[in-house]
């Protein structure tokens, strides 16, 4: 099945080079490669004054690690990335691991130490210089093949307890199956036995995975990881948007919030071309939920 969501990176500035590092990084390690597929720009005209500097630069920047797809976004100042969605990579060998965390730990903040864990070999957790958070790991010897990159939603703070019924959640809109349910077997920090400890789900065509935090921290998540749904058509459109949009003060461009906080865009297929009309920037600009005819 086709990848049905693609996640969306925000950054303040400087997109581009965000995703040439990475396609520098991952191209030569990870099988399969990295590469940029399509880049977009801001139009001259119908900029809300927010964005008036932005006029003819960058918008987003389509990107793949693996066959993965990713997108990236130039948005301003608004939002910053952290930590309650990270993206997973299972690397095939040391040198690849070791290589990927010296270059994403250079100017970042080390979450976890790169070393042996119980769950693996060599593992680590690092947030890099553009404030995106990665988990790295040595892939096991019998690893089933999998998506070279895993989104990772990590529940903390009063939605510590709802990972698992966020998994269900996205499999019971999208389709799919929940797969890998570990439980904490007794109390850790906040979270409670029985609570998830690492979980998975093939959501549509994709790869989501979800942890409660055993550790006492309040991260919420962010709008600057969110989550693209390309729909073919108005009827689509409108039943993701009634599934997942819980947040009306977060409706803006295509853009909710379900009832975990999490932000999605739900979007046209054809977004694209659609954009290409006289005033359908500016119309967007205007929408909570997308109107295609009103593009």
């Amino acid at each position: 099945m086709a990848q049905t969501i693609t996640p969306s990176l925000w950054f303040a500035e400087g997109a581009g080079e965000a995703i040439d590092h990475y396609v520098a990084v991952f191209d030569p390690v990870v099988p399969g490669g990295a590469r940029v597929t399509a880049t977009s720009h801001y139009p001259t005209e119908g900029l809300s004054d927010a964005q008036k500097s932005f006029a003819g630069q960058v918008l987003t920047v389509d990107f793949e690690i693996g066959g993965v797809a990713l997108t990236a976004i130039n948005g301003g100042p608004a939002f910053r990335p952290n930590p309650a969605i990270s993206f997973s990579l299972a690397l095939p060998d040391r040198a690849a691991v070791t290589a990927v965390w010296a270059a994403l730990s250079d100017g970042g903040r080390v979450l976890m130490e790169l070393g042996p864990y119980p769950f693996s070999e060599l593992y680590g957790w690092v947030e890099d210089r553009h404030g995106v958070s990665w988990q790295l790991a040595l892939a096991g010897a019998d690893a089933a093949p999998g998506p070279a990159v895993t989104p990772s939603l990590l529940f903390t703070g009063d939605a510590v307890g709802r990972a698992e019924e966020a998994l269900r959640r996205y499999v019971a809109v999208f389709g799919g199956a929940v797969g890998t349910l570990a439980l904490y077997p007794e109390p850790t920090g906040p979270a409670a036995a029985g609570d998830l400890m690492y979980g998975d789900a093939q959501v549509g065509g994709s790869r989501l995975a979800a942890m409660d935090s055993g550790a006492v921290m309040d991260t919420p998540f962010s709008p600057a990881i969110s989550f693209v749904v390309a729909c073919d058509g108005q009827e689509e459109l409108d039943r993701v948007w009634s599934e997942l949009s819980r947040v009306p003060e977060a409706e803006r461009c295509g853009w909710c919030q379900d009832e975990f906080g999490v932000s999605w865009q739900v979007v046209p297929s054809n977004l694209g071309d659609l954009l290409q009309r006289p005033g359908a920037y500016a119309a967007l600009m205007g929408m909570g939920r997308i109107v295609i005819a009103d593009l």
